[in-house]
């Protein structure tokens, strides 16, 4: 079977004023089905950059991404949100919660957007119960802690059943305390629900959750480590 995710050659350079500034130079790897990738690297590596083009969110310059399959330079931008909207699930570093919603509005406007009829009420339930915020969907983010909000966001991402979760710095806001807490969900989401996880960091520590660590630098890949032992919280 095809790797889930295929990056071939990736290249994308920024025009800012009359200079050609490159963030990716030929990023090159694969991704299995229902593993758990973090992908680690300083400010300016390309990171960030490499998962929009992933999620469909911007354009490479030059190479392809293959997800499941299908290839996002060929696809309209209509099919990338199609594509975005069926397969791939979003967890930002600053979590994007509407703030006159409810935990349970916000988790379930996914749905909404996705075209779904209603809820699947079952796994709603599975997926609160699993992160901790079952007695939460209640209230708004403003009554809510920063890790409280970030699993919020983690059950949005999760609530539409997609074959991939991309994870964007997760942790980033977040205290040593609710960091573990929330780096041990999103490994219980990759098991229990079979997810493809590709998790964005410039935290080591955080990156050794995962089963194999992708280290960028200069908009390269320059080494990758598998099976990490995780330290956090140790």
């Amino acid at each position: 079977m095809a790797p889930i995710i295929q990056v071939e050659n990736i290249s994308k350079t920024y025009r800012i004023g009359k200079v050609d500034v490159p963030a990716l130079r030929g990023a090159s790897f694969t991704v299995e089905r229902g593993e758990f990738v973090s992908i680690v690297g300083p400010s300016g590596s390309g990171k960030s950059t490499l998962f929009y083009i992933m999620g469909g969110l911007t354009r490479a310059t030059s190479g392809r991404v293959l997800i499941d399959g299908d290839d996002f330079a060929l696809m309209s931008d209509a099919q990338r949100t199609e594509m975005r909207k069926r397969k791939i699930g979003f967890v930002f570093q600053k979590f994007n919660l509407l703030p006159t919603l409810s935990a349970r509005g916000n988790i379930e406007i996914a749905r909404e957007i996705a075209g779904h009829n209603g809820v699947d009420g079952e796994f709603l339930d599975k997926v609160t119960q699993m992160l901790g915020i079952a007695g939460r969907l209640d209230h708004r983010p403003s009554e809510m802690s920063g890790g409280e909000q970030q699993r919020v966001a983690l059950a949005r991402a999760l609530v539409n059943h997609p074959a991939i979760v991309l994870a964007d710095e997760p942790t980033g806001n977040l205290d040593s305390r609710n960091s573990e807490i929330v780096l041990k969900m999103l490994r219980d989401a990759n098991r229990q629900f079979n997810q493809t996880v590709l998790m964005i960091t410039h935290n080591p520590e955080a990156a050794t959750i995962g089963d194999r660590i992708i280290h960028m630098r200069d908009g390269l890949v320059v080494s990758a480590a598998e099976d990490p032992q995780w330290t956090l919280g140790k």
